[in-house]
């Protein structure tokens, strides 16, 4: 069987072809499936999906239509799949459940401390042999206090950093972890954790009840030089009350590895291109801003993670099993999401 993967990078082609080296042939595109690029998957009865793709009702219309049985998504996220659509249609899905944490973990503290230490701005005035140090003190992090938003395996091991810097631990969740709490974690409501974290860390799905997670209120609690990085879903931020919060002169640094807005925009090559998005060009004015391009997962361990669950979706698929990967089996919802 020939299989279409839309929305391959350049660094994850190799790895995506040589899993399937001697099970299915892939033919690998680097554009994403939305609504203008569904009819290239005519034929194909298996699609696979990556970060970013439009899977809504009417896209997935156009692929049932041509042919397509089941779309094996190389990602973890699934606010950008009409599950009910899916199932109406008789069609499978399939994500991967999880991925090293590490990597995602480990990217969101590099944003932190790359602002925190203002080394970006460092690194490109010494690039133009300006060696001041004017505007580039930092603050230690020993002592100060890490907020933690959403305690699952990211979150824990982002705490697990945080505990070996010295932080004081806020975390807010549904559920408490207890491995997050052996470190000292307390556990307080938003607003509090919100009001009293130095650094504040998003790592929650995107959800009806976490869009916009972080509004207008909850910066508005916040510490003036407090330090906000999301390496999770963009939606979970109101990037217009963002940059209002900026423009007003408040927080010391805010790191973005998503953008409510980023399809269309990510993952591509926009250089030479006039930016329409208002909010998003807002954003880079910022010297205090890092926007950096959905890559906290974009580690040769969980790109490899990534592609072996989604060889082990599309196998499964093919021989009639189903496994903790799948949001629609054949037509068929989760109970949970009937």
């Amino acid at each position: 069987m020939e299989i279409v993967a839309f929305g391959v990078q350049a660094d994850e082609r190799a790895l995506l072809e040589r899993a399937f080296e001697g099970r299915h042939q892939v033919r690998s595109l680097d554009v994403f499936i939305n609504r203008d690029t569904a009819p290239i998957a005519r034929g194909y009865e298996v699609v696979s999906s990556g970060v970013n793709a439009d899977l809504s009702a009417d896209v997935l219309q156009v692929l049932s239509v041509g042919g397509t049985k089941m779309i094996a998504q190389r990602s973890t996220g699934f606010n950008n799949v009409d599950l009910q659509a899916a199932a109406d249609l008789g069609l499978t899905i399939g994500r991967v459940s999880s991925y090293s944490p590490y990597a995602v973990a480990e990217f969101a503290w590099g944003l932190a401390l790359a602002l925190n230490r203002r080394i970006v701005l460092a690194a490109n005035r010494t690039r133009n042999f300006d060696f001041r140090l004017d505007g580039l003190m930092g603050r230690d992090l020993r002592g100060r206090t890490a907020g933690v938003i959403g305690t699952g395996k990211i979150g824990e091991a982002f705490t697990r950093i945080a505990h070996g810097f010295g932080m004081n631990l806020l975390g807010w969740d549904i559920a408490e972890n207890p491995n997050c709490a052996a470190l000292g974690m307390k556990y307080v409501d938003r607003e509090q954790l919100f009001a009293q974290s130095d650094l504040v860390t998003l790592h929650v799905p995107l959800l009806e009840a976490t869009r916009h997670l972080v509004d207008a209120a909850a910066l508005a609690a916040m510490k003036d030089d407090a330090i906000l990085i999301n390496s999770s879903r963009g939606g979970l931020v109101d990037t217009a009350a963002l940059v209002e919060a900026l423009k007003a002169g408040r927080l010391t640094g805010v790191g973005l590895d998503v953008y409510e807005e980023e399809a269309g925009f990510f993952f591509v090559d926009k250089s030479l291109d006039v930016i329409n998005d208002d909010t998003l060009a807002r954003l880079m004015t910022f010297p205090n801003v890092l926007v950096t391009s959905h890559q906290a997962y974009f580690t040769k361990e969980a790109v490899g993670q990534i592609i072996d669950a989604t060889v082990r979706n599309v196998e499964d698929y093919l021989a009639h099993r189903t496994n903790e990967n799948m949001l629609v089996t054949r037509g068929q919802l989760p109970a949970a999401e009937r």
